[in-house]
């Protein structure tokens, strides 16, 4: 199941890239909801210092982490990350729906410092990011994301285990 579901989101974003499509409308209830998911994730992070531990598809997520490195397999059942310091904020949220109400890629702009437990700060964060989002239970949740450091900021000081 995992793999076609993977299978199923690479189209997807293939399709995107070939076909030329545009963004959504602001009309677009999907486009808005995406939108606010994203504001609402960074917002949640700040407040409570730690990744919300339902962000994740209850079948993973495929993740690019804006530290290098290989493709990481996030599981549902993985420990939430936790901060002693976060800030960070999207910026110029942009969003493709794929399927109104279920499926959508959305790219934008992180930016800010934070500080995961246990690693070294980092006090210019700045990366783009495309994640591929579907609706599970009325949320919008990762299937698949690349975090990519843009020149003259950083990524993450985490890395793979």
């Amino acid at each position: 199941m995992r793999e076609s579901t993977t299978l199923i989101v690479a189209t997807l974003v293939a399709t995107i890239s070939l076909a030329g499509w545009a963004p959504a409308s602001a009309g677009s209830s999907t486009a808005e909801e995406v939108r606010q998911h994203v504001v609402d994730y960074f917002a949640t992070i700040r407040e409570t210092l730690q990744d919300p531990p339902d962000a994740v598809h209850p079948d993973g997520a495929l993740q690019f982490w804006s530290s290098g490195g290989l493709l990481q397999e996030v599981a549902v059942d993985g420990e939430s990350t936790r901060y002693d310091a976060f800030n960070l904020r999207p910026k110029h949220i942009r969003v493709v729906v794929i399927s109104e109400g279920e499926a959508a890629v959305v790219m934008y702009y992180a930016e800010g410092a934070m500080t995961p437990k246990g690693n070294s700060p980092v006090p210019h964060y700045l990366t783009r990011v495309t994640e591929v989002l579907v609706k599970d239970g009325g949320k919008w949740k990762s299937r698949a994301g690349h975090w990519s450091q843009i020149l003259g900021g950083s990524g993450t000081s985490q890395s793979a285990e």
